[in-house]
């Protein structure tokens, strides 16, 4: 677990160094038009820029600890998962590597940057990083063990 983990950590900040390097902010590369761009946006707020135009106190401590508790609760679950869960220990994985690049975001410079932008016309999606990515597809794993996996061991042991 600790090397996906890992590895998702230090992708997730070596692509935003590049974005930080070769985009200034706001700037915008167009990758395949109509669809994509690769964007330099800085989200203060949290999963899909949610406050993130708020004006709170305190706000990088606040969304830092936040970040924090996550990722420790977490950490504490993935501890427990058996071996032999090997979806649901991927899946926690990918979500700890994510959630670690976003954190030391937010507690290194108080924002995480995003870069990815899919859109469709004028819809366009929240920006999103690596570090998002892999939370979301570790989600998508979890769920999947949930729905499926555990599913077929309850119907096979009946």
């Amino acid at each position: 677990m600790a090397i996906v983990a890992i590895a998702v950590l230090a992708l997730d900040q070596l692509t935003k160094q590049m974005v930080r390097a070769s985009l200034a902010l706001y700037d915008v590369i167009e990758v395949i038009p109509g669809f994509l761009n690769l964007v330099h946006v800085r989200n203060t707020g949290a999963a899909f820029g949610f406050l993130n135009s708020a004006n709170l106190v305190n706000k990088q401590l606040l969304m830092t600890g936040i970040a924090l508790v996550a990722f420790a609760a977490i950490l504490v679950y993935a501890w427990r998962v058996g071996h032999e869960e090997r979806l649901t220990r991927a899946g926690l994985s990918l979500i700890l590597g994510g959630a670690a690049g976003n954190l030391v975001d937010r507690a290194s410079v108080g924002y995480v940057v995003d870069f990815v932008d899919v859109y469709w016309r004028t819809h366009h999606f929240w920006a999103f990083n690596v570090a998002d990515s892999a939370i979301t597809v570790g989600a998508g794993l979890l769920i999947l063990d949930m729905l499926v996996v555990n599913r077929t061991d309850v119907s096979t042991a009946v």
